[in-house]
């Protein structure tokens, strides 16, 4: 086994903590994530700990075209628009009534404007798009990781990110007796990356895990 520090266990007390001490959640968010909770699909949320990671990497890489796929009720779209006045985001769905939360959220924050839903399979999106987007975000059905993984690696530029959430999955991609259809969609993308030459890669531990790929060429 190879020698390594172990990550801290993340306690429901030490979890409040990191939201205390490490979110700074603009008001828009708040509202938009609070409303989400209530709805009995509320766990599809994006984590409030991966929002200012959104928000910080739009800043670093100075991204002003945003892919986004599985738009829910667009808490992570929200936080794409209001990481800077540049920032134009497209993001895919085909929930309408989730969708719609989304819409008047994007509106009462002023910036509907900036933000383009394309409501049809994602798959069928993603052909028509041109490339040259700075960063793509995947949280959408597991399924299909695969596939949009490919599609997004083609339409993000080089030097551009394309970050998939979920990649942890509650840990069962790491049990080799789970062959549900979502883990092992995973288990398969997780296994792809880790030998992918076209990307540098980072896998984050935290949430439900959170993989970052930078294109390469």
């Amino acid at each position: 086994m190879t020698s390594h520090v172990r990550p801290t266990p993340m306690t429901d007390v030490l979890y409040d903590y990191v939201l205390q001490v490490g979110l700074r959640e603009p008001a828009a968010c708040r509202e938009l994530r609070e409303e989400t909770a209530k709805l009995p699909d509320g766990e599809w949320q994006t984590a409030p700990e991966q929002g200012p990671l959104l928000d910080l990497l739009v800043k670093i890489t100075g991204a002003t075209r945003v892919l986004e796929i599985g738009t829910f009720t667009g808490y992570g779209a929200l936080w794409f628009a209001l990481a800077s006045p540049e920032v134009r985001v497209t993001t895919c769905d085909v929930s309408e009534p989730f969708t719609a939360i989304a819409k008047r959220h994007w509106a009462n924050a002023g910036v509907a404007d900036r933000i383009e839903l394309k409501l049809a399979p994602a798959l069928e999106t993603l052909k028509t798009l041109p490339a040259g987007f700075d960063l793509a975000f995947i949280d959408a059905d597991k399924e299909n990781m695969v596939a949009y993984f490919e599609a997004c690696l083609k339409l993000v530029r080089t030097g551009g990110l394309v970050m998939i959430d979920n990649t942890l999955w509650d840990g069962r991609p790491a049990d080799p007796a789970n062959m549900e259809a979502s883990t092992v969609a995973i288990r398969t993308l997780n296994a792809k990356l880790a030998t992918d030459e076209r990307i540098d890669l980072c896998f984050l531990p935290f949430a439900d895990g959170l993989t970052i790929a930078r294109k390469r060429l």
